[in-house]
């Protein structure tokens, strides 16, 4: 039975994570260590055109590779149904939208047999002449409707044209970020079973939501969901490019019904950055307008972006600017090109990553031009609505965030850029945002006759520590130790759940998780004797309560610092430290928090100074597409970091009072260590990343 309402609460304790023994260990199996009896192995054929149409695919040396079960192409691929998402629609036509498209699949007895069948697939194409270039004032630019998320494309306020003539000081800047890729540890794998006497599908797939993954492979196969189950027990990773249903799984799948045998496929690190998504790139012009004590009256914040001719994807970069600062007069925009690319996708944080790292250059620019410190025109410009909406903020404390920050960071006595021989240091600051975003969930709760508690959800565990948070939920819920409470995750045979995204998780998920273990424990107390062998169980669905709109503008902020030096002989910029401080809610657990907060910081970092890819204008491919060319930060390149929290509490979110976490860590970081090399080297370089070759041009060779 549950202990008193005395007992102490589990959550805000740091817990290790519930699984990590499993994990160090070997014994938490992932998608790819799944190995049926009779197992065979898939290896995809990508295509080598930028854009065309396949005229014929040869398979006779392929096929006599010993041990080759067989090869697919598009012209004898098994026929697929509907789909929402285009890019899952493989071998079904001869047309070629983009490089790297899959257009064969060589299934063999072993791995070694299907990369040796798929390398010697001969495949020739019609050309058609391709556009992989992005610029601002590409012809075929547009507005769309909307960006990604359901955004506005295009928002205006008052008249921000006039505002800037009339304005005495004006910022007018333009930034770029490059294409990024997501790079999880794990790359994409999946292991399909198909059971023809049960016409049953089974599969084990790397994913943030096995619950899509099944709906697509039971639209694609033409199944019904109940014929279909998928797994997703461990995850090694994903930052958004799993968040959705992607070609592996549908391969994997395809081979197994067609073939009659399990299948097996994990998609190699260099398909990754054609694949699977990416962050694409963003063009953006920014526009200040301020009075002279730093009072901002006019703001437009333009943003040029590339999509693919196969799905619409559009990152909404210019989104953030609508909620950060008070500005009567507003434009933000969102113009797109679409390319013969692969279609872009979410990666950590998508529209405010990038968003954030120009609006924040741009302030710190304008703080600089009227000799105000960067901190102080945030505070004098801080809002008490949200701009766009008008709406309240349920809690915002940015403030306290940039102030407590400020003094950890030690920010008065660095405000004076310093020199050491050829090194140049200096220190930076910037603000973070990112939604607070709720999606309907479901979960079930059992109480054992053993005095244990198990809580049954379709959720996902991408590395986040979810097992660990949300088992701390059902204990506080129950009034019970944590350690009496097992949760059970990633199979669509568990209660529906979302997906692992958009910092959504844990407050969907726990927000489920806490009503079912609420109405268990109502339900033990109205329940006297020995409990059945069955045990006592009880559910909940949010979906009522997640789909009501708030009639606040519910956001976690934060306030990111940074000091960098500057080697003015090699163009090197290192960090040195980085501290961030954050308004995210109740903290749950401070342990796995603290790791999702650095980890978003590291990644701003490489974003800051390493990672880029570039799209080849002759070839139509990425140049960068595997870790040796695409430079993510190494220990040696990650300073020491802090991550801090102030004590908030919002009762308009969820019953846990929490915030998203996975995401607000990258959000800003960009920008704090770009204007510290600004604060340091005099010179603002407004293209990301700071790399040797564009430091030394910066800087005249000057040392």
């Amino acid at each position: 039975m549950p202990n008193t309402p005395d007992s102490p609460s589990a959550l805000g304790n740091p817990t290790r994570r519930s699984e990590g023994r499993e994990k160090v260990s070997g014994a938490a199996r992932y998608a790819a260590e799944r190995t049926p009896a009779g197992c065979a192995y898939a290896w995809p054929v990508p295509a080598t055109i930028a854009r065309g149409r396949v005229t014929s695919v040869d398979t006779a040396t392929a096929t006599a590779v010993p041990g080759v079960i067989g090869v697919l192409t598009p012209y004898d691929a098994p026929r697929l149904g509907a789909a929402d998402d285009p890019t899952l629609r493989l071998l079904q036509d001869l047309g070629v939208p983009h490089r790297g498209w899959y257009v064969a699949l060589a299934v063999a007895d072993t791995l070694e047999g299907a990369r040796a069948a798929a390398a010697t697939v001969r495949v020739t194409y019609e050309t058609d002449p391709h556009d992989v270039a992005l610029s601002v004032d590409h012809p075929r630019a547009y507005t769309p409707e909307e960006a990604n998320g359901g955004h506005p494309a295009h928002r205006e306020q008052g008249d921000p044209d006039a505002a800037l003539a009339a304005a005495p000081v004006r910022i007018d800047c333009a930034y770029a970020v490059a294409p990024l890729h997501n790079h999880p540890m794990e790359p994409h794998a999946a292991t399909a079973d198909w059971d023809e006497e049960r016409h049953h599908l089974t599969v084990y797939d790397s994913s943030q939501g096995a619950g899509p993954v099944r709906s697509a492979l039971a639209a694609l196969l033409k199944l019904t969901e109940e014929e279909v189950t998928v797994v997703s027990e461990h995850v090694g990773g994903g930052f958004g490019c799993k968040g959705t249903p992607r070609p592996h799984v549908v391969l994997a799948a395809m081979a197994s019904r067609h073939y009659g045998r399990p299948v097996k496929l994990a998609l190699p690190r260099a398909h990754l950055s054609t694949t699977v998504g990416h962050r694409a790139p963003t063009l953006h012009r920014i526009q200040l307008g301020a009075r002279t004590d730093g009072t901002l009256t006019a703001l437009t914040h333009e943003v040029t972006t590339h999509t693919s001719r196969v799905r619409e994807f559009v990152e909404q970069a210019a989104v953030p600017a609508r909620v950060m600062y008070a500005v009567p007069d507003m434009r933000t925009t969102h113009r797109a090109v679409a390319l013969d690319v692969p279609t872009p996708s979410w990666m950590r944080a998508p529209g405010e990553a990038p968003g954030m790292y120009a609006l924040e250059s741009a302030m710190d620019e304008l703080a600089d031009s009227l000799g105000i410190d960067p901190i102080e025109l945030r505070v004098r410009n801080e809002p008490r609505t949200e701009p766009d909406s008008g709406l309240p903020f349920s809690s915002r404390h940015l403030v306290e965030c940039l102030r407590e920050g400020a003094e950890r960071f030690g920010w008065a006595d660095c405000r004076e850029p310093r020199r050491q021989g050829p090194y140049r240091i200096g220190s930076g600051v910037a603000a973070a945002t990112y939604p607070v975003l709720v999606a309907p969930s479901s979960a079930r709760a059992h109480a054992l006759p053993d005095g244990g508690y198990l809580v049954e959800i379709n959720a996902t565990d991408i590395g986040t520590g979810a097992r660990t948070v949300l088992a701390q939920v059902a204990a506080d819920a129950l009034r019970v130790p944590l350690d009496s409470v097992s949760v059970a995750i990633g199979h669509t045979g568990l209660p529906a759940a979302s997906l692992a995204g958009g910092s959504s998780g844990t407050g969907s998920w726990g927000w489920a998780v806490h009503d079912a273990c609420t109405a268990l424990t109502a339900r033990l107390e109205r329940h006297h004797g020995p409990l059945p062998a069955a045990g006592l169980s009880a559910s909940a669905d949010t979906t009522q309560s997640a789909k009501q709109k708030s009639p606040y503008s519910r956001h976690a902020f934060g306030a990111h610092f940074a000091e960098v030096r500057v080697d003015t002989v090699t163009g090197e910029v290192r960090v040195r430290r980085m501290l961030g401080v954050f308004a995210v809610g109740r903290v749950l657990n401070p342990l796995t928090a603290r790791s999702q907060l650095k980890g978003g910081m590291v990644m701003g970092l490489g974003m800051a100074l390493t990672e880029h890819s570039t799209v080849d204008a002759e070839f139509g491919d990425f140049a960068e597409s595997d870790l040796a060319a695409y430079h993510i930060p190494a220990h040696a390149d990650v300073p020491a970091i802090e991550a801090h929290w102030i004590d908030e509490h919002d009762k308009h979110l969820n019953p846990m009072g929490s915030k998203g976490i996975g995401e607000i860590g990258i959000v800003g970081s960009a920008a704090a260590i770009g204007n510290a090399f600004c604060h340091a080297t005099g010179h603002r370089l407004r293209e990301l990343p700071l790399t040797p070759d564009r430091v030394l041009t910066a800087l005249g060779g000057a040392g």
